[in-house]
């Protein structure tokens, strides 16, 4: 399963020239993770009060074209590895006529947020996951 969440970018996501800085693309991709999370019912505010949070462990880009000031995009986000402790997204931004703009390949691990050690993904979320891919 793909999850796909819409981007519109901002001036504020833009350099002088009105292209898409490139550190920008790894928050349209947290946004689109955040909100895919959002959409399987887990609040993170309730996994932080319960000492686990989501880090990026591994983070590769390729740039393909240049994303521009007002562009309407749409993250497409899928799991391509889930283990006990991370699991790995395949994200793209695409534009209405599906050319891709960004790739990325991201890792998450699951941690003890007072610890800062690796835990196990909560059940219900891996199932949850389990169940997209």
């Amino acid at each position: 399963m793909t999850f796909n969440w819409p981007i519109t970018v901002y001036y504020e996501d833009t350099d002088a020239g009105g292209v898409v800085y490139h550190s920008n693309y790894l928050n349209f991709f947290e946004r689109a993770r955040t909100e895919w999370l959002k959409s399987i019912g887990v609040s993170q505010t309730k996994l932080l009060a319960d000492d686990i949070a989501f880090v990026v462990k591994r983070a590769e880009l390729d740039f393909r074209r240049a994303a521009k000031f007002e562009q309407d995009f749409t993250v497409e986000s899928c799991i391509s590895s889930l283990k006990k402790a991370s699991l790995v997204f395949q994200q793209r931004l695409v534009d209405e006529l599906g050319e891709c703009y960004c790739e990325a390949s991201v890792t998450v691990a699951c941690v003890s947020l007072s610890k800062m050690r690796p835990r196990a993904i909560p059940e219900f979320i891996v199932q949850e996951f389990e169940s997209a891919r």
